[in-house]
């Protein structure tokens, strides 16, 4: 195997026995397989968008497909070949697509090899010989390193891109040219002589696409739960029977609340689900508790401890303990082998484990040494109805700087430095946070600036677009670029939705932003200096070195 698609790739080089995220070398080349048969896909609904025909069922697979490719998402090799196997199904009707269509425009229907002509080997053995020779390793060997690394970067923001619509998906939001744009780029990637100035030029369109896509999803969002508005959540747990959902799909969070009404079970937040609370279609339901836990890389110990039922929606999966693996299930593209499934949101199973667990006792739970309660619910309405306060502190001289810390979180020791940076902010700088990374500090106490909280939780990261609302309506306001603004963006990746994002900023032509804690592997030397030099995109150092020039 060779995977390098995660910040926490083995070395910073490539996973190439096992992936640090715990999947084996057949999940991986089923993955690859799969990634291969989803380019036969778009080669062929690529060309039939172009004589205007278009079906909705092969866009929605080519995105959940992908979706399942993305890190912690799916690690079950019997799902992940039934899925192959449905790609080539989908890949043949959207050749009959295309060459109906190319018959009523009256011209001749081009025959399209590479992907597009793949036959799945029938044996797990034979798909696994067929990943040895078509995919990552193979190409680089046989072209320009640079040019795969760029060929991957662009592929990863498509991942990402992916997962976004699928989740705007599920709420019944989507966008044809969205998916137009998904198709057009999945076939590009099937041309091997491509130039370096052309892929850094289709990444950088990813970026402008995953702009697109996190509009829809968060007009999706609001459409369905509401605005988010400032909310004070319950840290800990109530005594009785309880549910516990990860992940990130408030639409799966929905159903399961709607379920549980009136059974006398608690629901509980993790992870990227702690912002629910601010929803207020959400919050209504008096049974969805308050939040337990932290971010996605604590779950082994916290979900041992949890004494209930537990729901992985989206992705952030890790491999289960056997202490809860049967009290732990799986919805939508997660997987993991023998943890039970759950299809069309009957979340029944989940229910009858949660009532035979024994739930937490007449004291509840409390977490030790923390607070009882933090705010959520910051998004761009909620920051916006403010604006004008926050402008007028900043022409006061109350407010000096903003920071958006922001991203994934992960295992490596590095991101200690989010920590640090966070706590050495000075109290006259304002302080927006999105994604799991804040987990690192959004427990501590940072007081209020101006009667505002000084830490702003914007949401998950899914929610980056209303934290680039609020840069693009404060740049608005003082009538200034975002990068001529007080405002220094330090960003922490993990997975390929963070790389979505990057690419988004890029885009948007935001410079001097920081990512760590590491730089992506796939991204070669000569690729790292075009974009420090073209964007001065730069690598965290020290926390105390970093602040200082941001605040120079």
């Amino acid at each position: 195997m060779f995977c390098y698609q995660c910040e926490q790739t083995s070395k910073g080089e490539g996973c190439q026995t096992i992936g640090v995220c715990g999947k084996d070398e057949t999940t991986a080349a089923l993955q690859d397989l799969l990634i291969h048969a989803i380019k036969g896909i778009s080669s062929y609904a690529h060309r039939a968008r172009q004589l205007g025909a278009i079906d909705a069922e092969i866009d929605a697979f080519t995105i959940q497909a992908i979706f399942a490719t993305l890190t912690n998402v799916n690690f079950d090799p019997e799902r992940l070949v039934a899925l192959i196997h449905r790609a080539i199904q989908t890949r043949d009707a959207a050749r009959a697509l295309y060459e109906r269509a190319s018959v009523q425009a009256g011209i001749v229907p081009v025959e399209v090899g590479g992907p597009a002509a793949w036959i799945p080997a029938a044996t797990l053995e034979g798909l696994l010989d067929q990943s040895r020779h078509a995919l990552l390793p193979v190409r680089f060997l046989a072209e320009s390193k640079e040019i795969a690394n760029l060929q991957e970067l662009v592929l990863y923001g498509i991942k990402g891109v992916a997962a976004y619509a699928a989740h705007a998906l599920a709420l019944g939001a989507s966008d044809p040219l969205a998916f137009a744009k998904i198709h057009e780029t999945l076939e590009f990637l099937t041309h091997p002589a491509t130039t370096a100035e052309q892929l850094l030029a289709a990444a950088l369109a990813v970026g402008e696409l995953n702009y697109r896509v996190m509009e829809i999803l968060d007009k999706a969002h609001t459409a369905a739960f509401g605005n988010p508005v400032p909310a004070k959540v319950r840290l800990g747990a109530r005594p009785g029977k309880a549910i516990l959902v990860s992940g990130h799909d408030l639409h799966d969070l929905h159903a399961l609340l709607k379920q549980t009404e009136g059974l006398g079970i608690q629901v509980y937040t993790h992870g990227e689900m702690l912002p629910a609370h601010g929803y207020p279609q959400l919050k209504a339901y008096a049974h969805l508790a308050g939040n337990y836990g932290g971010a996605w890389t604590d779950q082994a110990a916290e979900f041992d401890d949890f004494p209930g039922a537990i729901l992985m929606t989206s992705n952030c999966i890790q491999e289960p303990k056997a202490a809860y693996k049967q009290r732990i299930f799986t919805s939508g593209m997660v997987a993991w082998p023998g943890v039970r499934h759950i299809a069309d949101q009957d979340f029944s199973p989940v229910i009858a484990a949660a009532l035979e667990a024994p739930g937490f006792n007449a004291s509840g739970y409390a977490e030790a040494g923390g607070r009882e309660e933090i705010t959520v619910g910051f998004g761009h309405h909620a920051v916006l109805g403010v604006a004008g306060k926050v402008i007028e502190a900043v022409k006061a001289g109350a407010i000096r700087h903003f920071f958006l810390i922001g991203g994934c979180d992960g295992a490596r020791s590095g991101r200690s430095y989010y920590t640090e940076l966070a706590e050495s902010i000075p109290k006259d700088c304002l302080i927006l946070t999105l994604a799991c990374g804040k987990f690192r500090f959004n427990k501590l106490d940072f007081g209020e600036i101006g009667g505002l909280p000084r830490l702003l939780d914007v949401g998950q990261c899914n929610d980056t677009y209303s934290a680039l609302q609020i840069a693009l309506a404060l740049a608005g306001a003082f009538e200034c670029g975002v990068n001529d603004l007080p405002l220094s963006l330090v960003l922490s990746w993990y997975e390929q939705k963070a790389v979505a994002v990057l690419l988004t900023l890029l885009h948007l032509g935001v410079r001097n932003m920081r990512i760590g804690p590491t730089l992506p592997a796939f991204l070669s030397p000569e690729v790292l200096a075009l974009l420090h030099e073209k964007f001065n995109l730069m690598a965290i150092t020290t926390a105390e070195k970093d602040l200082a020039a941001m605040l120079a």
